[in-house]
């Protein structure tokens, strides 16, 4: 299944999840359901809404985003000058909140940064409250895939020796277009990730290059924190991460998930 979140565009302070499927003329359409699908039993309700005819947001509104660095190589290699060599556990840091938007939404470039970079990751959304999560019982825990752009202002992490202003702006963390519920683990393993900027590929990497394999990653991280319903964990980023202006789109885009695209502007 596709959940996704959205509003209408008649009402956009109406927000509901839907359930997001293609008819017998391959044009996409959402149906709204009712509860959560993370909390409980859902069920549909109403006709549904061609996808043109709504607003898609964030798919979920995490607690917590927890990241992982350098779980490409060819990116820690790329990287080396700023973030160092590759570590044997995986590197760890947090986005706020409030550095959440979804597609379409826009990217806001910081008056007090030179240089702001793409960066497009696979993100896992967490389906169940769970701590010290062994690696065997990982896809237990996971409720679904989303396409996710781990925005940073790369000066601003360089100066300041970590990461977490240079990554946690506001809008720095775009996710969307949708959950996929339906890949299996090994599935998830596998696929190709692809970051483009208006137009032109910048990123082609594939999950089945991680240094840190998702399981390691959910179990490592649940050792020492506890992850509920709807935190999500981005996965790092291939090599290819590079500088985008006011002005231009970024589109990252995972096989069998979806495209996520947002543009970068000035805040007014």
């Amino acid at each position: 299944m596709r959940i996704a979140r959205f509003s209408t565009l008649d009402d956009q302070s109406e927000v509901a999840f839907g359930l997001v499927d293609i008819d017998a003329e391959g044009q996409r359409f959402v149906s709204r359901i009712v509860g959560h699908p993370l909390l409980g039993p859902i069920k549909l309700a109403g006709d549904p809404m061609k996808l043109e005819d709504v607003r898609l947001l964030s798919p979920i509104l995490p607690s917590k985003v927890v990241c992982i660095g350098k779980n490409y190589a060819d990116h820690v290699a790329e990287m080396k000058d700023i973030t160092g060599e590759s570590t044997e556990e995986p590197v760890v840091f947090l986005k706020p909140s409030t550095a959440v938007t979804g597609p379409g939404d826009p990217v806001f470039h910081p008056a007090i940064s030179e240089r702001v970079d793409y960066e497009g990751e696979l993100a896992i959304v967490i389906g169940r409250l769970c701590r010290e999560v062994p690696p065997e019982r990982a896809k237990d825990v996971i409720f679904g895939y989303t396409c996710a752009n781990d925005v940073t202002a790369r000066d601003l992490q360089k100066k300041d020796k970590q990461w977490t202003r240079g990554k946690g702006f506001d809008s720095f963390c775009p996710l969307g277009p949708w959950i996929e519920t339906g890949l299996s683990l090994e599935e998830a393993a596998d696929l190709r990730v692809t970051t483009t900027v208006d137009g032109e590929v910048r990123q082609d990497g594939r999950t089945s290059d991680f240094i840190h394999g998702i399981p390691e990653l959910i179990s490592y991280v649940s050792s020492f924190m506890t992850l509920v319903p709807g935190d999500v964990i981005l996965t790092g980023t291939p090599a290819g991460v590079g500088p985008v202006q006011v002005g231009q789109q970024m589109t990252v885009s995972i096989e069998r998930i979806g495209e996520l695209t947002n543009r970068v502007v000035t805040r007014d």
